[in-house]
């Protein structure tokens, strides 16, 4: 998958020609780009299997839940969940989909990937704009056998409501107390430095087009764009990189069972092989579907990627959700997602 289809939205049309228009039995969808390289993988190979489309816009989480409390599209996409009251008041059902990992991306010449780490309170302070140049004390001492610029640091942030931004800066929060108080955890912050980039397709481009920056992204474009991601030290104090086992050992500390609306944060989660900034993906879904027919498609679609799309998702150095969790997701649907008449749609 290259940086132009990174960059595109999603659509995954009836044909596999661009020119041909997106049927109406196609699923539309909108939302996060966290997962966009996972749902464009699920959707081309659900495309072939079933001949039904998927057409999703990748918008950031922010206007994900816009769309799916105006109810524009079947279903919306976050990465920061909604709490229990707020799906309670707009009659959303929520679910996790997918986790994954949120890595820091740097732009430095001579440097590959983890070649250097950084620990939450440094990463904290250079997107505080504190810590400005990479040869400063703070990343000297995380790495002494690095030979690093006096460059400045050109920071580069989400300019979208973004659920990446949420877990990221929720991380942040976590682990620096000036961050917690200056600048505080949302899908949209006021940075204090640094220039602003729509998407993760549009930090991944920006931090790979800009000498000496760093930006942070789902793991996925870091892969697929080549970009030098660092290692991080997490909550035990050891240093990590970003893999899928390092996502899954953050993932196991999960207590779904006990998340009302499957609310749960990943980040900054215990364990000597825990990558620290883990997160899930979420589906909105409304309880009461103003199209039945479409939404049961959706809900077809989803369990199929539950069935059959975990190969695809570690290629991709996602984390399927676990089968008890699975279970527990389609028994919500059961539940919670009806048509007009009461009738549960699966």
């Amino acid at each position: 998958m290259n940086k132009t289809i990174l960059r595109a939205a999603l659509v995954v049309a009836a044909a596999a020609s661009a020119s041909v228009a997106v049927r109406a039995a196609d699923t539309s969808g909108a939302g996060a780009t966290f997962p966009y390289p996972i749902y464009a993988k699920w959707a081309d190979a659900y495309k072939k299997e079933t001949g039904n489309g998927l057409n999703y816009q990748s918008i950031g989480s922010g206007g994900g839940i816009k769309q799916i409390k105006a109810r524009t599209v079947v279903f919306g996409a976050t990465d920061a969940p909604l709490k229990p009251e707020e799906l309670q008041k707009d009659e959303l059902v929520q679910w996790p989909m997918v986790m994954g990992g949120i890595v820091p991306v740097i732009n430095l010449d001579g440097v590959s990937p983890g070649d250097l780490a950084l620990d939450g309170a440094t990463l904290a302070k250079i997107f505080m704009g504190t810590v400005k140049t990479w040869d400063d004390a703070a990343i000297k001492a995380l790495n002494p056998n690095a030979k690093l610029p006096s460059s400045a640091i050109a920071v580069v942030h989400r300019s979208d409501g973004s659920g990446t931004t949420f877990n990221f800066t929720n991380y942040l929060a976590k682990v620096s107390p000036d961050w917690k108080s200056n600048v505080g955890e949302n899908t949209a912050v006021e940075w204090p430095v640094g220039i602003g980039a729509k998407g993760n397709e549009g930090v991944a481009n920006n931090v790979a087009n800009t000498k000496g920056s760093i930006g942070y992204v789902e793991y996925a474009y870091a892969k697929q764009n080549k970009l030098t991601y660092t290692k991080m030290k997490n909550h035990d104090g050891k240093v990590v990189s970003p893999t899928s086992p390092a996502f899954q050992a953050a993932a196991a500390n999960a207590d779904w069972t006990n998340a009302p609306g499957f609310y749960q944060i990943l980040t900054d989660q215990p364990g000597a092989e825990s990558w620290p900034i883990t997160a899930a993906t979420f589906i909105l879904m409304p309880k009461q579907p103003k199209d039945p027919a479409a939404a049961k498609e959706a809900l077809k679609f989803f369990d199929w990627a539950f069935t059959k799309g975990g190969k695809m998702a570690e290629e991709l150095d996602y984390i399927s959700m676990p089968e008890n969790v699975v279970s527990l997701i389609k028994k919500e649907w059961a539940d919670d997602i009806h048509d007009a008449t009461g009738k549960p749609l699966m």
